[in-house]
């Protein structure tokens, strides 16, 4: 059986012409070939004079950004600014590709661009890069189009994902600041141990008596590391590859780590909170842009970003397709608070529903930056603490027979 060829890939042509007036033009076209590109631009009334692949800019390649949640944020606002002030979509595509930085970007931007010119929907375009655009975005968008409304539901869009942005990094910066400050400490305590502590242990071995019980210890230590530090260092850097692998190979231990996260003392209130109000802000936006219910909680789970969150959603997506309400369907998951449940309640009553969820992801929000304020006012101490005991407990163990020595003169 014969292989199944590859489509040809999308390639970046510049190319030069005349329009209609008989004016010269120059520009940057996406395409499969250059006899397509000169057709395309045909079909745009311009006539083609030189038509040729983009050269590699070797400089831009090692300064090559990847395109981040911000872009696309970033993208959907522009999109949405353009086509409120009365700009066509292609050319919107055009003036936000060229204001932009990052050449990734703007290359993908232009790709989008070309699946558009060639027939298809925005939604269809943005569907070839779902590494970008999640379903949740391709969904709004297709929504958008078929109602004529897509510059709104383009800015939710952007408000959308600038908050989920903006809590991200909140949330990851409460994360990894302890986490920054441990793995220096070891690396601290290891250059101690392996450098510092021999020379005083020498120096003590050549004085003779006893050492403190602390300074033994931290002795003992240092021969251990000294005599073991390639193995030590190769079992934590091995498990953290299998600790890696692991969680990107394995669904199982993905969900239990991610079970286990909301149990976590401090944090695992953050987590709930900031889970809570991904589904909330969510489905408010998927309302907001009239998507049914039950269609909308397959994005909704996915934004979650907790599997506990996401098996609740879909317990609520089987329990709404049979009528029951959603206020009672999340009430009986158990993961959802009596406040939230209620003000979901309140908005099926009034018929109000979208805006009720969005009330209660902004009271969620801001709870998750108090609780982030919290928790970096209660780690600041206990990271010095921290520091104080392992990284001032080396320095002390080995001042402290100089103390006695001290003492004894």
């Amino acid at each position: 059986m014969a292989a199944k060829k590859e489509p040809p890939k999308e390639i970046i042509f510049v190319w030069e012409g005349k329009d209609k007036k008989g004016e010269k033009r120059k520009g940057e076209e996406v395409g499969k070939s250059e006899a397509a590109v000169k057709s395309k631009l045909r079909s745009q009334g311009i006539t083609p004079s030189k038509v040729k692949k983009k050269p590699k800019d070797f400089l831009a390649a090692l300064n090559k950004k990847p395109i981040e949640t911000a872009d696309i944020a970033m993208f959907a606002r522009q999109m949405s600014t353009m086509m409120m002030a009365g700009v066509p979509l292609l050319q919107s595509f055009d003036l936000v590709a060229s204001g932009h930085e990052n050449p990734s970007f703007a290359k993908l931007v232009m790709t989008i661009k070309a699946g558009v010119e060639a027939g298809g929907t925005m939604a269809d375009a943005l569907r070839e890069h779902p590494k970008y655009f999640d379903s949740l975005f391709c969904n709004l968008v297709e929504a958008g189009e078929q109602a004529g409304i897509l510059e709104s539901l383009l800015t939710k869009l952007a408000d959308y994902k600038e908050k989920s942005e903006s809590m991200k990094k909140k949330i990851k910066g409460a994360l990894s600041y302890p986490i920054s400050i441990m793995v220096v400490a070891m690396i601290v305590s290891a250059i101690l141990l392996i450098y510092v502590v021999p020379v005083f242990a020498d120096m003590f071995e050549s004085f003779g008596g006893n050492l403190p019980a602390l300074t033994q210890l931290a002795v003992d230590m240092s021969d251990f590391m000294v005599a073991n530090w390639m193995p030590v260092f190769g079992t934590i850097i091995g498990l953290k590859i299998a600790f890696g692998q692991a969680k990107q190979r394995s669904v199982a231990f993905q969900n239990f780590l991610q079970k286990l996260s909301l149990k976590l003392p401090l944090f695992g209130e953050l987590l709930t909170k900031s889970a809570i109000a991904r589904f909330t802000r969510t489905l408010a936006t998927m309302f907001a842009a009239g998507t049914p219910l039950v269609e909308a909680m397959d994005s909704v789970a996915g934004a979650t970003g907790n599997i506990v969150f996401y098996e609740a959603t879909m317990a609520i997506k089987k329990d709404v397709s049979t009528g029951i309400p959603l206020a009672e369907s999340m009430r009986e998951t158990g993961v959802f608070p009596n406040m939230c449940v209620q003000m979901t309640q309140i908005g099926e009553e009034s018929g109000d529903i979208d805006k009720m969820l969005n009330k209660v992801a902004d009271y969620y929000e801001e709870e998750v930056d108090g609780l982030v304020e919290a928790l970096s006012s209660m780690m600041e101490p206990m990271i010095m603490a921290f520091l104080g005991v392992v990284i001032g407990g080396l320095v002390l163990a080995m001042y402290l027979p100089i103390f006695s020595m001290g003492g004894e003169i």
